[in-house]
């Protein structure tokens, strides 16, 4: 066992899908998985290890934000052995084309988090996809005729700005939505030679003001979780 996750060795497949949610990591695997087994109840942080398709795969919850991910990602990959580990998250919309509910593929992120500077001293690492994962992702959703948008998204470290027109500084560059922990995951994975891969719904926009319940949020979004089970 590490110290925040309790499976044995063997337990946790190569492929983990991480959502922040706990109870969006228990839906995931019941609505999915066929045979799921719970590997993970630590701090209500909970793991679960099935297959889909005939493939092992698991599903852990990692909380919010970059410092409480990376904690699970650093496990995952050095306690457990993961190769591939992929976000499935929900994000707040910064572009008006970007609705409610649209899937959006995080190519690259920025992030306001200073979880880099003590790595690259008075330099910008820029944290990206796995270009195989990108590329298997974007592929089954055209087979499947699920549309997508792709490009940058910000991980930001608050949840609630101060000036609530922040958001706008980013959106004229192009950044398609906010989040927070693709940067996080996309520079460990990059540390430790592994692939990573950031799936995102749209719950909400800064845009509009529109935005889904809690209770979608937890137990919906099913397309995301299609195009990240089609990378096995």
């Amino acid at each position: 066992m590490s110290v925040h996750i309790a499976a044995q060795k063997g337990e946790i497949a190569e492929t983990v899908l991480l959502p922040g949610d706990p109870m969006r990591a228990k839906w995931i695997a019941e609505s999915f998985f066929d045979n799921p087994v719970c590997y993970n109840e630590v701090r209500g942080m909970l793991g679960y290890t099935g297959t889909y398709k005939g493939k092992r795969v698991s599903v852990q919850g990692t909380g919010m934000g970059i410092p409480s991910a990376l904690i699970y990602c650093h496990e995952l990959i050095n306690e457990y052995g993961a190769k591939n580990l992929i976000r499935v998250g929900s994000a707040g919309s910064f572009q008006k084309n970007v609705g409610l509910r649209d899937i959006v593929i995080a190519m690259a992120a920025s992030s306001t988090s200073g979880i880099n500077n003590s790595r690259f001293i008075n330099s910008d690492y820029s944290p990206t996809a796995n270009f195989e994962l990108f590329m298997k992702a974007a592929q089954y959703a055209k087979e499947h005729n699920i549309p997508i948008k792709a490009g940058n998204v910000l991980s930001s470290d608050e949840f609630y700005e101060d000036d609530p027109d922040a958001y706008k500084h980013w959106a004229n560059y192009g950044v398609l939505c906010v989040e927070m922990e693709a940067a996080g995951l996309y520079t460990i994975t990059a540390k430790f030679n592994v692939k990573a891969l950031a799936i995102l719904t749209i719950s909400d926009s800064l845009v509009t003001g529109d935005r889904t319940s809690t209770k979608e949020r937890e137990t919906t979004f099913s397309k995301m979780i299609e195009i990240a089970l089609s990378t096995l």
